[in-house]
């Protein structure tokens, strides 16, 4: 079946159910950001393959609202399908919750399955809903009945990650989350977040593709924690070691049925924006509920001592990787055959040779040209292009060590480009080094601070459609709250700088039909100087890869710019070179020579 014809059978089972309106997430039943196989069914309803998408049908029509990133993407895959893009964030363009008060109308029927809207959407949902006289049917998968080879949910194996590697037990990372619970006058925490639950119990898994996270629900209370996990996935070690600390496995569905068997009098902290709404409509009457964040969000985004150490290690590692890397796509471009793919698949061969090397830690970006300029582009069989000299290559790649997980960004020049190019490229290496070198007070938040990644694109009527950094997870999502960079408010995303977070930093240009250019390091926040005018904070760039002196137009920066990117190129010589052979260093040396 193409589009058209699974969202007609789609319709047709919208009818038979008295359903009006039905809504496709982007998600899973832990309000995952990538998803696996089984779940991808916005995708399968849509055709379009992006990360990040809510699709809406109705009998009459259907429409897919997804942000900047994909605007390019979306606009070639919905074509022909009769699914009409609203894009987000953009003037005239109606938000999801605005769309659904204009068009629900007394007596229709808001239809979703529960499983993977979250609890605070499915609150809303809810409310507009009560306005207009409606109802909601919650309890109903017509994907699934319209899906009929869907994917299997995963069954592939969990493991433990080391003490050595996370640098505290699960135990302790419990006894913090009952501490937390008692200063809310909780009771009971059920999680429903994956990689919540896989860092408090130190366990990860390949239920997603990418991310080594396993499938599972948790409920912790006062003496015990109950996981819903397929068993078959735990090995024997890790069985011991969890019944040790009062961690008991279930079937994974049970927390359906178990929720609603929670005692009268009880209270029950809940994450609006991390709890399924079917789990939260379990939840009995005599239950009390206390809306917080979830505490594993905060607890993981603060890196420990040894975490850190650790991903100081990962990130040399893939700076060695890379520097290899682009000295080996620069001088072989015109060479030999390089490809989009191939040139990805080059990049982890180098990872490999650095041992301890898991996995990608999110599907690669790896575009040349013109699809560069498609932010979360992604090669295909069918997309695959030579790379060649008179534009840039754009490689967006992370890697997930034993050691923790990266995400780098590099766009190469290669051979001769345009003034344009090279007068991106130099903005973007402004902008990148600007917010790095930032100091600021403690309890600036990302949006306090975005201005200083755009104000030389802003100042040239330039801008990019997305934020400009995020936290990062350890061998957990790639994309980590609750702090990021961003000067448009999002609910969930203003929290402060903390000493330990790691966030990244890759501010970019998107021109359609031309290039693109992305330039992303890792940044470790630290505590500065302390005086009368409060604590003071900076950051730690811990990612050591040059930005390609071919693209550089040393008359477009200010003094400080030179001296901030001069700085930085003698630290990636003095990090990296001990790790390079002759010929590699006096390579690097070039491309970190001082303009």
């Amino acid at each position: 079946m193409n589009v058209k014809q699974r969202i007609e059978k789609l319709r047709e089972l919208m009818k038979e159910n008295n359903i009006d309106l039905y809504v496709v997430p982007t998600s899973d039943f832990h309000q995952t950001e990538y998803v696996g196989e089984h779940f991808k069914a916005r995708k399968f309803i849509t055709g379009f393959t992006g990360s990040a998408g809510t699709a809406i049908i109705t009998l009459e029509e259907a429409r897919l609202w997804t942000d900047g990133r994909y605007f390019t993407q979306a606009e070639k895959q919905l074509e022909g399908s009769g699914v009409e893009l609203m894009k987000m964030a953009e003037p005239g363009v109606p938000t999801i919750n605005e769309y659904l008060k204009n068009t629900i109308v007394e007596g229709n029927c808001l239809g979703f399955d529960g499983r993977v809207v979250a609890m605070g959407d499915g609150q809303s949902y809810e409310e507009i809903v009560k306005s207009k006289n409606a109802t909601i049917k919650y309890e109903v998968d017509l994907i699934d009945e319209v899906w009929t080879d869907r994917p299997a949910l995963s069954e592939k194996p969990a493991f433990k990650l080391d003490e050595k590697y996370a640098g505290e037990s699960a135990e302790s990372k419990i006894n913090r989350i009952r501490e937390y619970m008692k200063n809310c006058g909780a009771t009971y925490h059920t999680v429903t977040t994956i990689d919540d639950i896989c860092w408090t119990l130190n366990m990860r898994g390949d239920d997603i593709e990418f991310f080594p996270l396993v499938l599972s629900y948790m409920v912790v209370t006062m003496d015990k924690v109950d996981l819903y996990v397929d068993e078959n996935k735990l090995t024997d070690e890790m069985k011991k070691e969890f019944d040790e600390i009062n961690v008991f496995v279930h079937p994974y569905n049970d927390v359906y049925e178990d929720t609603k068997k929670i005692p009268a009098g009880e209270t029950i902290l809940v994450d609006p924006a991390r709890l399924n709404y079917a789990i939260y409509s379990n939840i009995p009457e005599g239950v009390a509920k206390v809306e917080e964040r979830n505490p594993e969000v905060l607890f993981k985004a603060m890196k420990n001592d040894v975490e850190v150490e650790n991903m100081r290690k990962a990130q040399i590692k893939d700076s060695i990787a890379h520097i290899k890397f682009m000295k080996w796509v620069k001088e072989n471009v015109e060479k030999m055959e390089i490809t989009e793919m191939s040139a990805a698949e080059k990049l982890d061969e180098f990872r490999m040779e650095l041992g301890n090397f898991i996995r990608p830690s999110f599907e690669p970006i790896s575009a040349y040209a013109d699809h560069a300029a498609m932010m979360h582009y992604c090669s295909s069989p069918e997309t695959d292009v030579r790379l060649r000299e008179g534009s840039v290559y754009l490689t967006d790649t992370g890697a997930g060590f034993w050691e923790g997980s990266t995400d780098i960004t590099r766009t190469f020049v290669l051979g001769e480009v345009s003034d344009e190019i090279k007068e991106h490229f130099t903005l973007v290496a402004m902008c990148n080094l600007r917010l790095a070198n930032a100091t600021f007070l403690q309890g600036c938040t990302g949006m306090n601070l975005d201005i200083l990644a755009r104000k030389a694109l802003w100042e040239r009527g330039l801008d990019y459609k997305c934020g400009t950094g995020h936290g990062m997870g350890y061998l957990l999502n790639i994309h980590e709250p609750p702090t990021n960079f961003r000067w448009r408010y999002r609910a969930g995303d203003t929290h402060p700088m903390e000493p330990g977070m790691i966030l990244t930093d890759e501010p970019g240009i998107y021109i359609e039909g031309s290039h693109g250019i992305r330039l992303e390091n890792e940044l470790l926040v630290c505590m500065s100087d302390k005086n009368e005018y409060g604590q003071f904070m900076n950051f730690e760039t811990i990612t050591y890869i040059p930005f390609d002196l071919d693209g550089i137009v040393p008359e477009v920066m200010n003094s400080d710019d030179i001296k901030y990117l001069n700085a930085y190129h003698k630290t990636v010589f003095e990090k990296i070179s001990p790790y390079l052979n002759e010929e590699e260093t006096e390579w690097l040396r070039k491309y970190t020579r001082e303009i």
